[in-house]
């Protein structure tokens, strides 16, 4: 007997980046930082291995009056400020030829799941990269739909092109619509990010597509206020205003990246297209599940966001960019280190994480050992992911070799 839907998955979640979390905080507690290096997770630290909480985000809300923080927000879709300005910092004037619209969520992750869940229909299929944040292929199963990959690199480390139309081909064959996540900028897990060039090879494909069916771009930008070239990272959008009008994009914002303010759960859902009823139809269909499943995001949160990316925006961004120089040192130090070692590493180019190299059958075996060294990383589908958004220059130094040395062992 059971008291769950009867579609429901049973198997117990194994949440791979939280487990590993918790054996090298006990590996320190026996052993001491200084022998443990841990590169386990996505939040950005200091150089004293503490969680970064902005000055210019944090100061300002602690201000905030009780009341603004205790009180319901204006609307379940986000308050007006807020949402004006989402807009605002996500797209700039990049999207100006476009409908759009913004729909306040639970950190990225809920406007992520809010698409998901909404634009395709039970028994359908959701095409990923084929290295991808996990929860993506949960969120499908938990909404009852199938996975295509795409693979990300082709054999010789660049963006594989081929591959992202043949899924896609492919899947259009099968059902009415097409919905495929593509995270960039600064990819989550390996730190890619796709050039402008690509992006409108992307669109040009995804118009030629939307003649047969109509087709949504998920775009996954949960890093890109991390970016090393943030006066142009937001160069790419610009191709959405050359989507046909049976396509649409939706941008999936993270303030918790942004506002190092992980615990706030604060993002939205930006909804572009040219079709303006079928903007309105899915703002409708995304209204409900916002009020059906969260009702409300934190109204101080909201209220903190408008306030620091407008009356404070050049404080904030000056704070940001020192962190953003940091993230960009510790990366130049491995990245350099793991050529000279000839550590295999996906192509990275800005971001949170950079990911080793490494095939299925020895992936788990390779973990362990670097885990048996005291070296903390989480696994991804063929590699091993390096965290150096928390990783200290002095820990970034010299890592490189030292999973060279233990790949060269296990493989």
């Amino acid at each position: 007997m059971t008291f769950t839907r009867k579609s429901a998955n049973l198997t117990p979640i194994q949440d791979t980046v939280f487990a590993i979390v918790k054996l090298a905080k006990e590996d320190k507690e026996k052993n001491g930082n200084d022998i443990v290096t841990d590169a386990t997770i996505g939040s950005l630290a200091d150089e004293n291995g503490n969680l970064v909480a902005y000055d210019n985000v944090f100061k300002h809300y602690d201000k905030i009056d009780a009341r603004t923080k205790a009180a319901y927000a204006a609307s379940f879709i986000g308050n007006a400020n807020y949402r004006d300005n989402v807009y605002k910092w996500v797209c700039q004037d990049h999207c100006d030829k476009l409908n759009h619209s913004v729909i306040a969520t639970v950190g990225g992750s809920g406007a992520v799941s809010m698409t998901i869940s909404n634009i395709l229909d039970k028994g359908q299929t959701v095409i990923l990269p084929d290295i991808a944040w996990g929860s993506y292929k949960l969120m499908a199963s938990q909404f009852e739909l199938d996975c295509a990959y795409y693979q990300m690199f082709d054999e010789n480390n660049n963006f594989n092109m081929e591959s992202f139309k043949n899924t896609i081909s492919n899947i259009s064959k099968k059902q009415d619509k097409i919905l495929v996540v593509i995270n960039d900028p600064c990819h989550n897990p390996t730190g890619y990010t796709l050039t402008v060039a690509q992006w409108q090879e992307i669109v040009s494909f995804i118009n030629e597509v939307s003649k047969e069916v109509p087709c949504v771009i998920l775009n996954d930008i949960a890093y890109i206020d991390y970016s090393y070239d943030l006066d142009h990272v937001r160069d790419y959008m610009e191709c959405y205003n050359e989507l046909s009008a049976n396509a649409m994009a939706i941008i999936a914002f993270s303030c918790s990246k942004t506002l190092t303010s992980y615990g706030l759960r604060c993002g939205a859902a930006i909804l572009l297209t040219k079709d303006a009823t079928s903007l309105r139809e899915t703002e409708i269909v995304f209204e409900k599940s916002a009020r059906s499943v969260w009702s409300n995001i934190p109204n101080a949160a909201m209220e903190n966001f408008a306030w620091v990316v407008s009356d404070n925006k050049q404080q904030f961004l000056a704070e940001k960019k020192q962190y953003v120089d940091l993230l960009k040192k510790r990366s130049d130090i491995f990245i350099q280190e793991a050529n000279d070692a000839k550590l295999p590493i996906y192509p990275y180019k800005e971001g949170f994480f950079v990911t080793i190299k490494v095939d299925n059958d020895i992936r788990d075996k390779y973990h362990q050992a670097l885990m048996d060294e005291h070296i903390y990383t989480v696994c991804v589908n063929k590699g091993i992911r390096v965290a150096i958004c928390s990783l200290p220059v002095t820990k970034a130094k010299g890592l490189a070799y030292k999973m060279k040395e233990i790949l060269e062992k296990v493989a």
